[in-house]
């Protein structure tokens, strides 16, 4: 498919899907208070699930899905995505119950864990080699910014709405998208691969939702609960299980054999360590600006708007340095930790635009590592296998935004108040990020040139691919 095959109407519709299903992870925080004093009466730990039911199911299915879209068609995958996520947000805004609300949440979540994987993918089918870079940026702020939408749509929301207003404003929204969709963008080449592994995306999906329950869960239960420990070894337990299937298996529906490639290893650590910080300062951000600084809830939500602007403009200039990934990644996930190192000093006296400041090193940080992480990933597979790729990537994200809530909000308990445990908590996140950048940029130095690392990855991707006697 030529280059120019990818219009701007497209990129704006399949970045207008990628935003919207990812403001819904961020968008109930802002919330809470209004839904636990609501007629539902849910309980604190009905209302820990209908927060974490739509990062769990979105989480868990990313992989399968990615596969599915590449198997069965992308626009396909899309569409029904949009019609699952808008489904799951009438069930919400209707539900007579804690129950069916949560319910609710996590078939948007199913929704959401198509739609993610299937925008990315058309776009690297319709995007030329000189083209990708650039529309791997423009995904890249789409993701970045619904984080952003979904504060200010839950702040206004918890304003002057109620928390049912949210959910039922995504389904008109859901079907405008689709109709949208449907008009501007074509389909793409399908993979030829085998069909299916039911066995191994069963496997595959129980086994990231045990290990999720436990990131999101520990911080409430204990980390050394028998609950959490068991979450924890069952979810090892099913991704040991479907390593051995995907060795075995015919057609699987990936071999961990394309983890040899150390460039993939090392994109998939580093889109995991920018979310970490960065949901864990949006987890932060909201309790420090409302608890603290006594801003009420839309203003709140407008409080983080600083963070658009290293997303918005850094992309730009990022793209430019494509062939050289290393010193781009290294830099903005350094930028990162720093960032939140700093805003670990903010308290009561600190004045917002000192804070703004600090936002606004977090914002070029993500600016420049996450387009550059995200197109290592999907470079790291062959193009019919982008899908898979966007769903990897994806996985590693979420992961890594529950990972870094869950530290986060571990952190903070165990100071009396949030005024005393915003610092540690914030140095506990940004010398983590720290870390784990060093461990990037050492697997991008492994990995050698870009040249090299994309032979070996597609090295790896064959003898994955090849059918197992």
């Amino acid at each position: 498919m030529p280059a120019h095959a990818l219009k701007r109407s497209t990129l704006l519709a399949l970045c207008a899907c990628v935003l919207v299903a990812q403001s819904m992870v961020a968008a109930i925080n802002l919330l809470i208070p209004q839904l636990t004093a609501s007629a539902l009466h849910p309980s604190h730990t009905q209302v820990l699930w209908t927060v974490d039911a739509y990062v769990i199911v979105f989480a868990g299915l990313l992989i399968p899905a990615g596969a599915l879209g590449d198997r069965y068609g992308r626009k396909g995958a899309l569409l029904t995505g949009l019609a699952l996520f808008a489904a799951g947000a009438a069930t919400s805004a209707l539900a007579p119950g804690p129950a069916l609300l949560i319910a609710g949440r996590g078939l948007s979540g199913a929704g959401a864990a198509l739609i993610t994987p299937a925008t990315m993918s058309i776009l690297v089918q319709l995007a030329g080699p000189e083209r990708r870079a650039q529309a791997m940026a423009s995904w890249t702020l789409a993701m970045g910014l619904g984080g952003l939408a979904g504060n200010l749509g839950g702040g206004l929301v918890g304003q002057f709405l109620t928390w049912r207003a949210l959910f039922a404003a995504m389904v008109p929204l859901a079907a405008v998208l689709a109709a949208v969709v449907a008009v501007t963008t074509p389909r793409t080449e399908r993979s030829r691969l085998g069909s299916p592994d039911p066995v191994g995306t069963l496997l595959l999906t129980a086994g990231l939702v045990a290990v999720l329950f436990g990131i999101i869960e520990g911080p409430g239960h204990g980390w050394t609960s028998a609950r959490i420990l068991t979450a924890f070894g069952t979810g090892a337990l099913l991704i040991a299980a479907f390593t051995v299937h995907a060795r075995r298996s015919r057609a699987p529906l990936f071999d961990p054999r394309v983890f040899r490639s150390a460039g993939l290893r090392a994109n998939t650590l580093g889109l995991a360590t920018g979310f970490f910080g960065l949901f864990a300062l949006f987890f932060v951000n909201s309790q420090y600006l409302q608890e603290v600084k006594g801003f009420g809830p839309a203003l709140t939500g407008f409080a983080i708007v600083p963070l658009i602007v290293g997303m918005a403009l850094v992309p730009k200039f990022a793209a430019r340095w494509s062939a050289r990934p290393r010193p781009v990644i290294g830099t903005g996930l350094a930028l990162i930790g720093l960032g939140l190192l700093a805003a670990s000093t903010a308290d009561a006296h600190t004045p917002y635009a000192l804070y703004a400041c600090w936002l606004l090193v977090i914002s070029a940080g993500t600016g420049l590592a996450m387009p550059a992480l995200t197109l290592g990933v999907v470079m790291s597979l062959p193009s019919h296998r982008a899908g898979l790729g966007s769903g990897l990537g994806t996985s590693a994200r979420e992961i890594g935004a529950a990972l870094g809530v869950a530290v986060a909000g571990t952190a903070l308990a165990g100071h009396a108040d949030f005024a005393d445990g915003m610092g540690p908590a914030l140095r506990v996140v940004g010398t983590t990020v720290l870390a784990a950048t060093a461990l990037v940029v050492a697997g991008h130095r492994r990995s050698g040139s870009p040249a090299r690392a994309a032979r070996a990855a597609a090295g790896a991707t064959a003898a994955a691919e090849e059918p197992v006697a």
